[in-house]
């Protein structure tokens, strides 16, 4: 709304050659003028800050997928402390990014390595930023902490959920979003001033920033912790410890895909904006469609492409194989959801699937355990999506999305060059440092004071019994009384070397 003035100098001379009444219906006209070009402007923050804010529900439900997901993926004597920890990664995350975390990420001016104003919110909303805006931000920085969440399930003491999700929310992840998402950081496309590579680092909705950073913490802390107990046999042999609930994941992943609605078309911030003069069909909203189109074709794909492939790997159908393969080309697309073609968004999610299937191929050879592939999935496929913008990134859609910098680069195969890749390489390998230097730091810390893993007893027993007071799910009939059920379901311990045929276990054991 900028350009919509009125001078009344400038309109009187058009009225009469009587000075007087001229300037007056020029004044007249000019101040109605300014009123409706108020009006419009007012309309058009009303129009992107609502936008913004249904975005920020979008991805706030994606902490409701992410617990049903990990519920379902894990054994039904830990689904209390899964869903718990879900729960606590929203609300610690919630007073450490407000306290800390937003002003280290946004807080400009800065050095471009760490923001330093906001915080608490004060001197917050500003011209370039309300509070609908921290509301996104938060809600993408629980997203981060609820990643890492999946990795270190089903073994890790409630304290140390506290402890790391507070330290990730608050102080890793917004350095990393300062770094690449900041108006200064150093390696922001749209840094005022000179850019890493005359280009910056497209990560338009946080394949390193979010998934990237989420899926190293949670391969630091899988690491550090060891596998579950009965993950590997006494011989070094895979032992599939299956969730216990394949509906649970199925909701999760759902709820998650209509999330990703708000996390990558959201992420434009606005909608209210034209390409060009204006008054044309095509515009940021025609952008937004197409973000998400791209999105559910990278992740229509690779659930496909997981699908058959696992169907050939290990001659059977799996839902759970799939779930997990449509989140992979969710999280590998979100880099480059803006400015790819959608027939590219194909070819993301096709790779993503086999990134997916040869991280899991490697974690088993190296004895990792983690019970939601969580850091595969947005660890690995995360690194893919990186590099994949840096390959497939269009020139037209990179100048709409990032305006002001003609002849910026973009995708190596589309005829960019490799600045853009190199700028996504050294994303990959910072981000990577960054995270593993202090998540790493922070877990082995947890470890060496005994605050990271439960007990053997406890363990086995379950933390829904040992930690929470009791079992997620309970039988009871009208009386209140226990129903036995002549059929249980068991898991096989252990220190069984050789489990007989019908095992069967009390509840706590399922």
């Amino acid at each position: 709304m900028a350009s919509l003035s009125c001078a009344a100098s400038d309109l009187a001379p058009l009225f009469s050659s009587n000075t007087a009444n001229a300037t007056a219906v020029a004044n007249y006209l000019c101040t109605r003028f300014d009123t409706i070009a108020n009006k419009l402007s007012d309309t058009t923050y009303a129009i992107d800050n609502t936008y913004l804010l249904f975005s920020a529900y979008l991805v706030f439900a994606m902490q409701l997928g992410f617990a049903m997901l990990c519920a379902g993926s894990v054994r039904a004597k830990n689904t209390m402390n899964i869903m718990l920890t879900n729960v606590l990664d929203a609300a610690v995350g919630g007073l450490s990014y407000y306290l800390f975390g937003f002003a280290f990420a946004f807080g400009s001016p800065s050095n471009g390595f760490i923001g330093r104003h906001f915080f608490g919110l004060k001197d917050y909303p500003k011209p370039t930023g309300d509070y609908s805006f921290f509301l996104y931000q938060w809600a993408f920085a629980i997203a981060a902490a609820g990643i890492t969440s999946g990795s270190i399930a089903e073994r890790t003491q409630f304290v140390a959920y506290l402890i790391y999700s507070s330290f990730l929310t608050g102080f890793v992840y917004p350095i990393v979003s300062h770094w690449f998402w900041s108006s200064d950081g150093w390696a922001s496309p749209t840094r005022t001033g000179d850019l890493l590579f005359n280009s910056g680092v497209i990560d338009f909705a946080g394949s390193g920033v979010v998934h990237m950073v989420g899926g190293i913490a949670g391969l630091w802390g899988a690491f550090i912790e060891g596998p579950r107990i009965g993950r590997f046999d006494q011989e070094g042999r895979s032992v599939v410890l299956r969730g216990h609930s394949a509906s649970l994941v199925v909701l999760g992943s759902f709820l998650l895909w209509f999330g990703w609605y708000g996390f990558n078309p959201g992420s434009f911030l606005t909608i209210a904006k034209s390409y060009g003069d204006g008054g044309s069909y095509y515009g940021q909203w025609s952008a937004i469609g197409r973000t998400a189109v791209t999105t559910t074709l990278a992740g229509s794909t690779a659930a496909l492409t997981t699908l058959f492939s696992k169907r050939l790997l290990v001659g059977h159908w799996n839902v759970l194989d799939v779930c997990n393969g449509l989140l992979v080309g969710f999280a590998a697309i979100t880099s480059g959801c803006s400015v790819v073609e959608p027939w590219a968004a194909i070819i993301c999610g096709f790779v993503a699937s086999w990134v997916l299937i040869g991280c899991n191929k490697l974690a088993e050879k190296l004895k990792y355990d983690d019970p939601l592939e969580a850091a595969q999935l947005h660890g690995g496929c995360g690194a893919w999506g990186v590099l994949f913008t840096g390959l497939f990134a269009t020139t037209s859609y990179v100048n709409e999305v990032y305006p002001g910098q003609p002849g910026r680069p973009y995708g190596l195969f589309m005829g960019g060059g490799g600045k853009l890749l190199a700028a996504q390489i050294v994303q990959i390998l910072v981000v990577s440092g960054w995270v593993t230097a202090t998540m790493g730091s922070l877990f082995y810390l947890l470890k060496k004071m005994e605050l990271l893993r439960v007990s053997r007893d406890d363990e086995l027993a379950g933390m829904d019994m040992t930690r929470h007071g009791g079992f997620a799910y309970a039988y009871h009939d009208e009386d209140g009384q226990p129903i036995k059920h002549a059929y249980m379901m068991g898991t096989i311990e252990p220190n069984i070397k050789t489990p007989p045929a019908n095992l069967s276990l009390p509840l706590a054991d399922v």
